[in-house]
């Protein structure tokens, strides 16, 4: 993982139309010209993993689209609830017709703050326009 290569914080719409690259030692998705390897999305947890040897993954709903987690066991052994708003970030993992999947390296349960949701769109948005934007435009 080439941690130099910033999260991108995106929607899952805009996950879903990011493309592998095969030009690097590591592998990096590109969403148009700006590559990256991780991925910041928040959502609401609309599935939870099995609790009888469940293999660790989540549905996450952000209202453009739905993505798969896979978490590690810490992740797991935390009390997570459908409904619950989370934060996550980790590394990304697009299928041709299937749900991209973050592997998750954090995940934070936002709940408690209802503000965050309205605030993640506007963020989200900002960094496009900010950061991503100008990249598309020029290449």
């Amino acid at each position: 993982m080439d941690y130099s290569l910033a999260a991108l914080k995106l929607l899952c719409i805009q996950l879903k139309a990011a493309r592998p690259t095969h030009d690097s030692s590591q592998s990096s998705l590109s969403y148009g010209p700006i590559l990256f390897q991780r991925a910041w999305l928040q959502g609401v947890i609309i599935s939870l993993p099995s609790t009888a040897g469940g293999d660790g993954r989540f549905l996450v709903d952000d209202g453009t689209g739905v993505i798969e987690l896979i978490a590690s066991r810490d992740v797991l052994n935390n009390d997570w609830k459908l409904g619950s708003y989370v934060m996550v970030v980790g590394g990304c993992v697009i299928r041709d017709g299937d749900l991209p999947i973050i592997k998750v390296h954090k995940i934070v349960d936002l709940s408690a703050f209802p503000h965050r949701e309205a605030m993640w769109y506007l963020e989200v948005l900002e960094a496009y326009k900010l950061f991503y934007l100008p990249l598309i435009v020029d290449s």
